[in-house]
């Protein structure tokens, strides 16, 4: 199989889709793997590091897009990108349909087989291809939260750990998956006061035996969440259902009871994102103000740490990207039913239910384009 590795286009986004490491395995089991030049220049991978292992570097996306059967990204395809997909390509990377019409239908009119990242499940039921962005994402939002707290960039002017004699912020998460999870520690370890959130009542069992004396738990129900609002520095979004529009858990009404300079971090803007005022930012510009709250909403939070970000990424991918080579992607979807949870718009149809749910379109069981 030809596979392709572009270079990455969106806002400060330095991550790559596939590392040297893994292009010499795919090599080895005699693949062809082109990579766009300058490709891994963001996180320090040079264009010679690719073809010591065999890759042949060519000089354009349009050159990569062009020859290879499958594409391997990190983000979706950009708008300037859209054009180049075909109907006999297999784009293996992050879709995040549910949170752009647009995207889903360029896709659709493109005739491509979409296996998104997000919704591949394992045998625990969990999203492995997810995990590890989560859990970056999860730890940079309180790094986002602290900074954006400062006063120098309009926040309370409160230390997120506080010092003797003054008590330390307040952080609120809501949603006790990876993203939660990981958030809470962080905040946790900088000594915040921190109140983490949901509705699963034996995940906050777990993470009440788990996590620090000054990490409490508490149920996401409507009254909770609006008490925590008016008492917390720093509000964290971690909610997620699998390849659907995130529901919105802060709503603009809230924003009247949020004390003004607190920093909301939606970290679920992927997705459409929970906090019903968050609207995507960049890291060019990653912050917003809206009634006296600050908004931080980048939909590539784990770009910000590129190199961290890439090889846990493709520590997870690398596997699933070798089955779609060494077996085709029908295949390689039969095998594996959690795997077939990330087929989400292949042959012009919509195969996720969450994606046409998101939009109000038909969808089809995935197996109806395994024939």
């Amino acid at each position: 199989m030809i596979i392709g590795v572009p270079k990455e286009i969106k806002n400060n986004e330095n991550r790559v889709a596939a590392v040297p490491a893994g292009v010499r395995d795919l090599v080895a089991s005699g693949h062809q793997v082109l990579v766009q030049a300058g490709a891994g220049e963001g996180i320090d991978i040079l264009d010679e590091q690719y073809r010591n292992v065999g890759a042949e570097v060519v000089a354009t996306a349009e050159e990569v897009w062009k020859r290879a059967e499958m594409i391997v990204k990190v983000k979706e395809p950009m708008p300037s990108e859209w054009p180049h997909v075909r109907a006999d390509h297999v784009l293996f990377t992050y879709f995040h349909f549910a949170s752009s019409r647009d995207l889903t239908e360029a896709m659709l009119k493109s005739g491509a087989t979409c296996i998104a990242y997000e919704t591949v499940e394992d045998r625990k039921k969990t999203h492995p291809l997810l995990t590890p962005m989560s859990e970056v994402a999860g730890r940079l939002s309180i790094q986002a939260g602290s900074t954006y707290l400062e006063k120098v960039y309009g926040g309370r002017g409160v230390l997120l750990g506080g010092v003797p004699g003054v008590e330390p912020a307040r952080v609120m998460v809501i949603g006790g998956g990876v993203v939660g999870t990981n958030a809470a520690k962080m905040a946790a370890g900088l000594g915040a006061i921190v109140v983490i959130m949901d509705v699963n009542l034996d995940r906050l069992r777990y993470l009440d035996d788990v996590m620090p004396a000054n990490v409490i738990t508490m149920y996401a129900s409507t009254h909770n969440i609006e008490d925590q609002l008016r008492r917390s520095d720093v509000v964290v979004g971690g909610v997620y259902l699998a390849g659907a529009k995130a529901p919105h858990v802060i709503t603009r009404a809230h924003l009247d009871i949020i004390p003004r300079g607190t920093v909301l971090v939606d970290v679920a803007i992927d997705q459409g994102g929970c906090f019903e005022s968050s609207k995507p930012t960049t890291h060019s510009e990653p912050v917003y103000v809206e009634n006296g709250i600050i908004h931080y909403c980048v939909t590539n939070m784990p770009g910000a740490v590129a190199r961290t970000s890439t090889f846990a990424l493709t520590n997870a991918t690398f596997p699933y990207l070798a089955r779609l080579a060494n077996k085709g992607w029908k295949d390689a979807l039969k095998a594996d039913e959690g795997f077939l949870k990330g087929l989400n718009v292949s042959a012009g149809k919509i195969v996720y239910s969450a994606v046409g749910e998101a939009f109000g379109m038909p969808s089809q069981a995935p197996e109806t384009v395994l024939n």
